[in-house]
């Protein structure tokens, strides 16, 4: 970003305090975090809320994730730039350019029109086009491009949908809340051949993920 980008001290100050802190060692996740501008992917009216240590509402009931969650979820992926990522819930497509800066390529699914459309514009003002985005129901995953080397599921599950382990490749790492809908746990979920092996990455919270094998 330039210079003049007043929100540039925000940034690092998100980077190191909230997410370095906490043990977030990436270092080409941390760069991308300190680059990309979180505050256009909310309304200006909370552009000064846009660095702080939790979600922000983007409207139709829905979030952006607290800027540590997103770190936690993208390190928990492994991403190296190489892969073809998968993401459900584009929501304000925030942790889309993220994805999009550590991978080869994003494919991401949101159910709300109106926020995918939003995402897209934003998305393209930053010159971030390694991506394709399309209106659905994500529980579902995109199976015309599968497998996938990483998934990410950006809202709360009952369990995890079928036609996502499904989509994964061999090795791949899907992340994912399931849980009620008041509280989750984090997995990651890795393909080992004809198994899923399953690690418990904390308590979280998310809105609910809706869909045919979501709620």
């Amino acid at each position: 970003m330039a210079q003049t980008d007043p929100f540039a001290l925000a940034r690092r100050r998100m980077v190191e305090d909230q997410i370095a802190r906490r043990g977030v060692r990436d270092r080409r996740l941390l760069a991308a975090m300190a680059d990309i501008p979180r505050h256009l992917f909310v309304d200006e009216a909370l552009w000064s809320q846009a660095y702080d240590d939790h979600p922000l509402s983007i409207g139709q009931g829905q979030t952006i994730s607290q800027p540590y969650m997103v770190a936690l979820m993208t390190e928990a992926l492994g991403l190296t730039g190489r892969e073809k990522v998968l993401e459900i819930g584009t929501g304000s497509g925030y942790q889309t350019a993220i994805l999009a800066r550590l991978a080869d390529w994003v494919y991401s699914v949101e159910r709300l029109p109106e926020l995918s459309r939003r995402a897209q514009a934003v998305l393209e003002e930053l010159g971030i086009f390694n991506l394709n985005l399309k209106v659905g129901d994500g529980t579902k995953g995109w199976p015309e491009h599968a497998p996938y080397d990483a998934i990410i599921v950006t809202a709360g599950a009952p369990q995890v949908p079928q036609p996502l382990t499904e989509q994964l490749a061999e090795g791949g790492r899907l992340v994912i809340p399931v849980g009620d809908r008041h509280v989750q746990t984090l997995l990651r979920i890795t393909r080992r051949g004809d198994r899923l092996v399953r690690e418990d990455l904390g308590g979280c919270r998310f809105v609910d993920l809706v869909g045919d094998h979501g709620w």
